[in-house]
């Protein structure tokens, strides 16, 4: 366990710096600011090769010990914790937050993890950065110092010193072969089918100086080669779970992966779907799971795991959607970025096994996979994927819907309305109760695509109209408040002569209240319709009941 008095003092010896920040913060301190600085911090210790950076609370700027009595319980750490990484890139968040007592003044310690490789550390969509003692925006050529930094090792370019031809499976070989020459139409089919295996293997990228790399084994290997690999893992897990939650069957996968991708989908139940509860919005049948879209997400995470992390990938089918989960930082930094990329990636972390999926038509190399998943889902009127990146653990996590979860939602789109790809995805957004930002809520409200106030967005009147939802429309916005009056009134009147409870009220109104997506919302409004009529002495409180005055 470290000494973090001990770090405190090392830290009060040196100067402030880029990578250090003392604030006196007595009593309260502003948490936006906060979020700049772990941005600022986080990318400067990056810049400067270094595991983290420190922000001391309770130090002045003479670095005399003050005390603070910010963030005085372990709840109010957690909850600080938890805003950062719901704010930051890849949720990314303060390593620690430790109280220490020194010379009988409580003083807050911050570690915050230095950005990963070639990842630039956002906060609320900006980069921050330092300039000596100011807080200032990243500046571009320090962005372009993180991203493009020299790519660390490629731990599937690596020759696997024990290994022969003998490894490689020959179904899998040959499969590659088809493969290659659909992908490399210009080079003659026979010219390759001509090719010994070693130059097939060499110019598909994954035989180097006569050796066999990693990439060869994950992707053409025999199954017994796989302890080759060690420590790295090459494993998929599938399960599949019910409901409730309970695993009701399970499967471990392992190389050749050219052949496995298929044996792993195949476990899937992709029903055929004919007619959608509550209406045909798809006159035509069509599968549960599109299969472009469940494919490419499991090639990705085969093509970007971090094999050195030691780690299998996971593979969950629920009734209503599919969960990929793989070991790794996301090198693009946000999911954001990888949609607005144009192009080809400067980087890849696993180079070689990247470049040979491309030959073996696994995969592409102009960053469109992604953008196709968001796309197939739109067409299919389905939820967006969700995709969870957490730089903190080092993974990456993703859900395919294969159901409707808002129908509004999916009648917008079938509606005819020309929405961009931005728009649907921040319209999925509210439709499962996610925060957007300020910005995206301003063009959806020109739009006039949602109204409401944060965070119960709902469709707007036009659209239901539109749509031919007003019934939805009318449950979620509400009714007028002379008839909750009448209904409340109404209640009350023929309740126990002794007064009824606020919550007998609410049992009784809850279908006519607007449709929050949270009790205590539709409590507080409940609350504030009943002030209006006890200061209108239309009902008094009695003993916690309310009753009609006599």
């Amino acid at each position: 366990m470290e000494d973090y008095k001990q770090i405190i003092k090392a830290l009060l010896s040196k100067t402030e710096d880029e990578v250090v920040e003392f604030k006196t913060a007595e009593n309260q301190y502003d948490r936006d600011k906060i979020g700049r600085y772990f941005s600022a911090l986080s990318n400067e210790a990056n810049l400067r090769d270094r595991d983290f950076a420190w922000m001391v609370l309770g130090v002045s700027n003479e670095k005399q010990l003050i005390g603070t009595t910010f963030l005085s319980s372990e709840q109010a750490i957690q909850a600080l914790k938890h805003e950062i990484a719901i704010n930051a890139t890849g949720n990314l968040t303060f390593r620690e937050i430790v109280p220490v007592e020194c010379e009988g003044k409580r003083i807050l310690l911050f570690k915050i993890p230095a950005s990963p490789h070639n990842i630039v550390t956002y906060w609320k969509r900006i980069a921050y950065g330092r300039d000596g003692e100011s807080l200032v925006p990243l500046s571009q050529d320090k962005i372009d110092d993180i991203r493009y930094q020299n790519p660390v090792s490629d731990w599937t370019a690596r020759i696997v010193p024990n290994a022969s031809l003998d490894d490689l499976d020959e179904l899998a070989v040959a499969k590659a072969r088809i493969m290659f020459k659909k992908v490399h139409d210009r080079i003659p089919a026979a010219e390759i089918d001509g090719w010994s295996l070693e130059t097939f293997l060499t110019n598909s990228g994954v035989m180097k100086e006569g050796g066999l790399t990693r990439a060869a084994l994950i992707l053409l290997g025999k199954e017994f080669s796989a302890n080759k690999l060690e420590p790295g893992v090459a494993r998929v897990s599938w399960t599949r779970i019910d409901a409730d939650g309970l695993t009701i069957d399970y499967d471990h996968f392992t190389i050749p992966f050219i052949l496995k991708v298929d044996e792993i989908l195949q476990k899937i139940n992709n029903l055929t779907m004919r007619e959608l509860p509550g209406g045909t919005l798809f006159p035509d049948t069509m599968k549960q799971y599109d299969d472009y879209t469940i494919r490419e997400a499991l090639h990705n995470c085969l093509a970007h795991q971090d094999y050195r992390l030691n780690q299998r990938i996971n593979f969950v089918e629920t009734p209503d959607y599919l969960y990929y989960s793989n070991a790794g930082t996301f090198i693009p930094g946000t999911i954001e970025e990888a949609l607005e990329y144009i192009g080809q990636r400067r980087y890849y972390r696993n180079e070689c096994l990247c470049q040979a999926m491309v030959n073996f038509n696994m995969i592409d190399t102009i960053s469109r996979g992604i953008k196709t998943m968001y796309a197939k889902q739109r067409e299919r009127h389905f939820p967006m994927p969700d995709f969870l990146i957490d730089n903190n653990k080092q993974e990456v996590n993703v859900k395919i819907y294969g159901k409707v979860i808002d129908k509004r939602y999916a009648q917008l789109l079938s509606s005819g309305t020309q929405l961009s790809l931005k728009e649907c995805i921040w319209l999925d957004a509210i439709q499962k109760h996610k925060p957007i930002t300020d910005s995206a809520i301003k063009i959806l409200k020109a739009r006039k695509l949602i109204e409401g106030r944060a965070p119960n967005y709902i469709i707007s009147l036009a659209v239901a109209k539109k749509t031919n939802q007003l019934g939805e429309y009318t449950r979620l916005k509400g009714l007028e408040k002379e008839k909750y009056f009448s209904m409340i009134l109404e209640f009350v009147k023929n309740g126990s002569p002794e007064g009824v409870m606020l919550n007998q009220i609410l049992d009784y109104m809850t279908e006519a209240l607007p449709q929050t997506k949270d009790l205590k919302s539709q409590k507080r409004f409940l609350g504030y319709l009943i002030n209006i009529l006890k200061s209108q002495k239309k009902v008094v409180n009695e003993g916690k009941k309310w009753k009609i005055p006599t």
